[in-house]
């Protein structure tokens, strides 16, 4: 019998009704975008009537997500940027010299006095000053300090190598904590370039690794590479050192485990600096731009509990000494400690704008990188670019769109109308579903689009084709029409889910726009395969209800 239960076509309308109403803020997407841009600045704290107006320009009963618009389509930065591994290995080891030199004093009657010496690479080199002969017996002590390699490849290795050279010792990293070294570098650039950018809260950023070393980043809407490059191209590497001396001679000696850094704002005036920091910016939980006693922009702080602690120990352990505040390799300020600092939190102050010291806190809150970048390629994509592609978009699926219609309703007649509703209606679907995953439309999702409407009849095709199969045995409307869907079902199924698989293969495999094409395929197959079945259905139903005829031609 010919007849869909109630609770079917409830299911069938509820859905295609959701998914028009998930599609319809793309109708009006300038006005929906602005909406919801001065919505989310309202709700992070910023006031005025200006946003107010704006965010009024769009309902909030009705839905507001939106297709992001790829690249290609909205204009926008392309940087590929490799990530200088080799950084890491020196600051690694110069880290170690600390609790070299400790365990090494503990010794000094047996193997003299030491000193560390400057190289040039990643390497610690320390000498036996007064008992060069016990060279072996040192480097057997410092090998103590190896711990095991934490990685899978480096199981059983151990992080340092330590050789004799002379009366030297030299201490370098292992082939397998190199390696080790480099996954954990790249991974954690990926992830402190993805947490700066979507603090500058751009839309559906492209952040992926490339290579063993190299970084794709992509970012629609970003006015240009250079935009793009001040956002995560800074290392803001933030540490708190003891001051040794301050001087007026940029050549002025360091002395073995020290540094000479310049200040940020008196020029030609440098610091003498203990190399080894007190705390660090990785023990930040929290940055934000403020004001100063004297009303002057600054960024406040605060530690977590660990960088709390050391803060507090060492500014009561040292009032009246200075302390210096250095970002990348420039002291910001070196005041005297005046009294104990407990609590973990302060204040960084200076010769900021707003601006600045609102980017600073951006970049402190992301983390430091821990190694620099170098941009191999760098591509600023215009939005004009974007705008054509989008036209030539709507012209190839406009035609697209009116050759199927044009031929469906000359083959098929009424039941071709019937299948064009569908297919109006499936790719509202399609857009409604990218609208609510959050989805990116590049212009080979474009291209998905198009495939989909020429692939969204063929189910049609199928079953009208079969129910004329059917009309032709003599069968009555009734059953020509049930048989014809029944028995292309099978049919409809297997062939969509061949393509289905192609689809899920090239977004697991694929990147880019790849994906971007994967994504659409594989939700106008999902969509083309619902209207199909259900949507001309339930419509080829409810006309028979109606009409009743005694013969239909298909």
């Amino acid at each position: 019998m010919l007849q869909i239960d109630l609770w079917k076509r409830v299911v069938i309308w509820g859905l295609c009704t959701l998914g028009l109403l998930l599609a319809l803020p793309n109708a009006f997407y300038t006005r929906v975008e602005t909406s919801n841009d001065a919505v989310a600045a309202m709700e992070t704290g910023a006031t005025g009537a200006g946003l107010e107006q704006q965010a009024a320009l769009w309902p909030s009963f009705l839905p507001s997500g939106l297709v992001n618009l790829g690249l290609d389509l909205r204009g926008g930065a392309h940087l590929l940027a490799e990530v200088q591994v080799e950084d890491v290995y020196e600051a690694r080891l110069q880290g170690m010299w600390p609790e070299v030199r400790d365990l090494l004093r503990e010794e000094r009657d047996e193997i003299g006095t030491i000193r560390l010496q400057k190289t040039q690479g990643a390497m610690l080199r320390v000498r036996l000053n007064q008992k060069p002969e016990m060279a072996d017996r040192a480097a057997e002590l410092v090998r103590g300090l190896a711990r095991p390699v934490v990685s899978l490849t480096g199981a059983g290795a151990s992080d340092i190598e330590v050789t004799v050279d002379g009366a030297d010792i030299v201490v370098t990293l292992s082939e397998a904590e190199r390696l080790a070294t480099d996954e954990r570098t790249v991974k954690q650039s990926l992830e402190i370039i993805r947490r700066r950018i979507d603090e500058v809260g751009t839309r559906e950023p492209t952040i992926q690794r490339q290579g063993a070393d190299r970084i794709l980043i992509q970012v629609p809407g970003v006015g240009s590479a250079s935009e793009l490059k001040d956002i995560i191209g800074t290392t803001a590497q933030l540490t708190f050192q003891p001051v040794v001396t301050r001087t007026n001679n940029a050549d002025m000696p360091a002395g073995a485990g020290n540094e000479l850094l310049p200040s940020l704002d008196d020029e030609g005036v440098y610091y003498v600096l203990e190399q080894v920091p007190v705390v660090t910016g990785e023990e930040l939980v929290d940055a934000q731009p403020s004001f100063d006693q004297n009303g002057g922009p600054a960024v406040s702080f605060r530690f977590n509990t660990s960088g709390a602690r050391k803060f507090g120990d060492y500014t009561a352990e040292n009032i009246g000494n200075p302390f210096a505040i250095v970002l990348d390799d420039e002291v910001i300020s070196a005041p005297v400690i005046q009294a104990h600092i407990g609590g973990g939190s302060g204040i960084i102050t200076g010769s900021f704008s707003v601006e600045e010291s609102t980017n600073l806190a951006v970049l402190l809150r992301a983390g430091a990188l821990p190694a620099g970048l170098s941009f191999l390629e760098e591509r600023t994509i215009g939005p004009e670019l974007g705008a054509d592609s989008i036209a030539a978009g709507k012209i190839a699926c406009i035609v697209a769109f009116t050759g199927v219609l044009v031929f469906m309703m000359l083959s098929y007649g009424l039941f071709g109308v019937f299948a064009n509703i569908a297919l109006v209606v499936n790719v509202c679907l399609i857009f409604g579903a990218l609208s609510m995953i959050g989805g990116t439309l590049t212009l080979p999702g474009i291209a998905g689009i198009v495939l989909t409407i020429g692939m969204a009849v063929d189910a049609n095709v199928l079953v009208f084709e079969r129910i004329r199969e059917e009309i032709r045995t003599a069968k009555g409307p009734a059953r020509a029409i049930e048989l014809g869907y029944d028995r292309a079902l099978s049919a409809i199924i297997d062939a969509n889910i061949t393509t289905f698989i192609i689809s899920v293969i090239l977004f697991t495999l694929g990147s880019g726009p790849v994906r971007g094409f994967a994504i659409t395929l594989g939700l106008g197959i999902l969509t083309s395969v619902f209207t199909a079945i259900f949507v001309t259905r339930l419509l080829i139903v409810m006309w028979f209800e109606r009409r009743r005829p005694k013969t239909i031609e298909v």
